[in-house]
C-alpha cells in the first residue's frame, strides 16, 4: 500500500482529469484533541467519493453532505441555507469544526477538540499531474497555494517541513513513500512486511538463501537475492528509509547494518536478545573499527516491550517502534522488563476521556 498522501493526490488528479468537480481539504490548525494532525489531507468528488481523512469520519460525512450531488438529488430545494450540495468554483475557503462543545460532540471530536480546514475547490489537473509525477520520482515537494486565488506553485524541498500558513499562502510538504528494507525472508519478516505495507511503506526484502526465498508468500514486496550489504548500498537509503536485520546470522546482518549506519536512515535495527546485541556491538568494535559512539544509532533489542513471544506479536512490537521513531515519539532505547511493566501499569491506571455516542 502506497503513501496515503500520494493516493489522495493521484485519485484527485484522476477525478479532475475526467472533468469531475472535486475539492481538497487540508487540516491547517487544531486545538485540544484532534483525530488527525495538521497537514492531513482528504479529497472529495462531486459523486460523494472520498479518499483520505481529516477526522474520524464525522467531518468527512458533513463535507459529503454539503458538497455531494448525491445528497443534492435527495435534498433538493429543502436543504438548509448555506448548503449547496455542489462543489463551487472560486478561491479556497476556511471552515472550522468543533467550535462549541455541542459541535465537538456532534462531529465526534474528542474532548472538545477543534480543527480548521482549508478547502480548495476544483484544483488544476495539470498541477496535480506534475505533483504526482514528482512524488513518484522519489522527490520531496512543497506545494504552495495562494489563498486569494487558488493558484498553486510547486517547489522541490530539501527536507520535510511542517505545514505553514499565513494570510497569503498555504504551504504543505509532500514526500515520497516511506521505505523499509528487511534482511532475511523468514516467518517474522512476512508478518512485519505485511504490517509495513498497510502502514504505507514500500517494502523490500533481501535474502541470498534460496531455502528462505522459496517459501516467501507476501505479495507487493520486492524480493532480492544479492548479499545484504550490496543491497543496502544500491538501495539509495534516505531519511524516509529504515533498515532492519532479521536473520540472526552475523554474516548477513553485520555488514549490512554497518552500511546502513552510514546513511540517513531514520531507523536501523537488528533482531536478537540483549546478549546477542551486546555480542554484535563487540564484534563490530573489534573487527570493523567501530566505537560505542558510531554504533549509537543501531537499535537492539528492537521492538516495544509488550511481552511478545510469537512472530506476529514480535512484528507488532517492532512495527510500533518503527512508527514511533518515524513520528518523533521519544522512546527508551533499552527499556527493561520491570520499567516496561511499570510504564504499562501507569498507562492502564491513567484516566481515559470518552465521547458519548
Amino acid at each position: 500500500m502506497e503513501n496515503l498522501d500520494v493516493t489522495v493526490l493521484r485519485t484527485l488528479h484522476g477525478w479532475r482529469l475526467q472533468g469531475q468537480r472535486a475539492l481538497l481539504a487540508t487540516v491547517v490548525r487544531t486545538w485540544g484533541s484532534s483525530p488527525r494532525p495538521v497537514g492531513s489531507i482528504m479529497a472529495l468528488c462531486e459523486t460523494g467519493a472520498v479518499v483520505g481523512s481529516v477526522s474520524g469520519g464525522c467531518i468527512e460525512d458533513d463535507l459529503i453532505y454539503r458538497y455531494s450531488r448525491a445528497h443534492g438529488a435527495v435534498q433538493g430545494s429543502s436543504a438548509p441555507a448555506g448548503i449547496t450540495h455542489d462543489i463551487p468554483t472560486g478561491p479556497p475557503e476556511r471552515v472550522k469544526y468543533g467550535v462549541s462543545a455541542d459541535e465537538a460532540h456532534r462531529f465526534g471530536l474528542p474532548c472538545g477538540g477543534t480543527l480548521e480546514l482549508v478547502l480548495e475547490f476544483n484544483p488544476d489537473a495539470g498541477a496535480l499531474a506534475e505533483l504526482v509525477r514528482t512524488l513518484e520520482a522519489g522527490h520531496l515537494v512543497e506545494r504552495r497555494t495562494e489563498l486569494a486565488t487558488g493558484r498553486v506553485e510547486l517547489r522541490q524541498a530539501a527536507a520535510p517541513a511542517a505545514l505553514r500558513e499565513d494570510a497569503q499562502w498555504l504551504s504543505n510538504t509532500f514526500g515520497p513513500e516511506y521505505r523499509m528494507l528487511l534482511i532475511g525472508a523468514g516467518q517474522l519478516t512476512e508478518y512485519l512486511a505485511t504490517m509495513a505495507l498497510f502502514s504505507g511503506f514500500a517494502v523490500t526484502v533481501c535474502d541470498p538463501r534460496e531455502e528462505y526465498r522459496n517459501a516467501w508468500s507476501v505479495p507487493g514486496v520486492t524480493l532480492l537475492t544479492d548479499m545484504p550489504d550490496d543491497v543496502v548500498r544500491d538501495f539509495r537509503v534516505d531519511r524516509r528509509s529504515c533498515v532492519i536485520a532479521l536473520t540472526h546470522d552475523p554474516k548477513l546482518d553485520d555488514l549490512a547494518l554497518l552500511e546502513a549506519l552510514g546513511t540517513e536512515a531514520f531507523y536501523v535495527g537488528a533482531i536478537g536478545s540483549r546478549r546477542n546485541n551486546e555480542a554484535r556491538h563487540a564484534r563490530m568494535i573489534e573487527h570493523f573499527d567501530q566505537t560505542a559512539e558510531s554504533l549509537a544509532r543501531l537499535r537492539g533489542p528492537i521492538g516495544i516491550y509488550i511481552g511478545s513471544k510469537t512472530p506476529p506479536e514480535i512484528a507488532v512490537s517492532i512495527m510500533a517502534e518503527v512508527l514511533a521513531v518515524k513520528n518523533g515519539v521519544p522512546l527508551p532505547r533499552d527499556m527493561d522488563v520491570a520499567s516496561a511493566k511499570n510504564t504499562l501499569a501507569a498507562a492502564a491506571s491513567a484516566p481515559t476521556c470518552f465521547v458519548s455516542p
